[in-house]
């Protein structure tokens, strides 16, 4: 076993809907590759704030996301004690891993923090898969029904002006020279064992074909939801646009950002969609200007929810747990009911808040 691999750490990222899991799945087809799925030990840093860290950081991570008991992994193999975060998620990425050589983990939530986590890593490899911005959104709009987490305010304004956040950490990566491989969700699809060839070349490892398919893939560590049913299959299918499912408010504004991108990128970036609509316009500086207020604003909230999860009492993070399931069960109720009747005006208005 190569001893230089297990310690140069591998993070996929991608934005949220973007074929993440997917990826996962294949990737840990290959014997040598043993990623864990969204373990997100890193936004709990403030754990590891002070020298070592806090006592009970198993019992709050598993609190906070089940990685352990969904990786089946035995907490008796993990010492409680370690000097930093590094080593605690190294010791885990490890336990899990077992003889595999590629260690690591998969988490389309470090998507703004690439650079942080290279710090954090210093030998860590990227893999960081696109996917249409458009296709992003509609996906998250219709995974509502079955993850609460998509149905956050603003989460889609986090998905949109996150996406150009995410490659501007590719591009810091880039000319710091930290090993990055970016490919496409379309092109995976397409061409599932071609894309999966030359992240191998990427790894330093060599292909096996398993990784052109599902058949026999391990996705136990996958949360459950309806949104996670294509993944969990034996096929890799293409995923169905529904159009009338995006917010036309929305759609608008990724076009316009789209098409600013383009034009700063001199059309290099994105790749997709490969034709946009005429005269879409782009966004002004007022609008960037406060789209991105707004997105670091929403983030803030984010880090201050994964502070509370480090430093909250128990029982204020059990409430907090429960509220948060009553409110997801009552919105899969309106859900289900709006489902049998043709939504007001209203509630078409209100449909379009990003």
């Amino acid at each position: 076993m190569s001893a230089d691999l297990r310690s140069r750490p591998l993070f996929v990222v991608g934005m949220w809907r973007s074929g993440t899991s997917l990826l996962y799945s294949l990737l840990n087809q290959h014997p040598q590759i043993g990623l864990m799925y969204e373990a997100d030990l890193f936004l709990l840093r403030p754990l590891f704030a002070r020298r070592g860290n806090k006592r009970d950081w198993l019992d709050r991570w598993e609190f906070w996301n089940s990685a352990l008991s969904r990786h089946n992994v035995l907490r008796d193999n993990i010492p409680e004690a370690v000097p930093n975060l590094p080593a605690a998620a190294s010791a885990v990425w490890r336990e899990y891993a077992g003889t595999a050589t590629v260690m690591g983990e998969k988490s389309p939530n470090y998507y703004d923090c690439l650079q942080t986590l290279s710090e954090e890593f210093p030998d860590g490899r990227f893999l960081v898969i696109w996917r249409d911005l458009a296709d992003i959104c509609r996906s998250m709009v219709q995974a509502r029904a079955s993850a609460s987490f998509f149905s956050k305010p603003g989460i889609l304004h986090r998905a949109i002006i996150g996406y150009h956040k995410l490659k501007r950490e590719c591009d810091a990566l880039e000319r710091r020279g930290v090993p990055l491989h970016q490919i496409h969700y379309e092109e995976m699809i397409a061409a599932p064992t071609e894309v999966m060839a030359g992240i191998c070349e990427f790894l330093g490892i060599p292909f096996d074909p398993r990784m052109g398919s599902l058949h026999g893939s391990d996705r136990s560590a996958i949360y459950g939801g309806s949104h996670h049913r294509s993944v969990k299959g034996e096929e890799i299918l293409h995923a169905r646009k529904d159009r009338q499912v995006l917010p036309a408010r929305v759609a608008r504004k990724i076009e316009r950002y789209v098409s600013y991108w383009r034009k700063e990128y001199k059309g290099a970036w994105p790749r997709f969609p490969q034709v946009l609509r005429k005269n879409c316009g782009q966004p002004g500086v007022v609008e960037r200007f406060l789209d991105d207020q707004m997105f670091h604003g929403l983030r803030a909230l984010d880090h201050f929810t994964a502070f509370v999860y480090c430093y909250a009492p128990y029982g204020w993070l059990r409430a907090y747990r429960s509220f948060k399931s009553r409110r997801h069960d009552g919105s899969e109720a309106v859900l289900e009911q709006s489902a049998l009747k043709k939504p007001s005006a209203v509630e078409a208005r209100q449909e379009e808040v990003v």
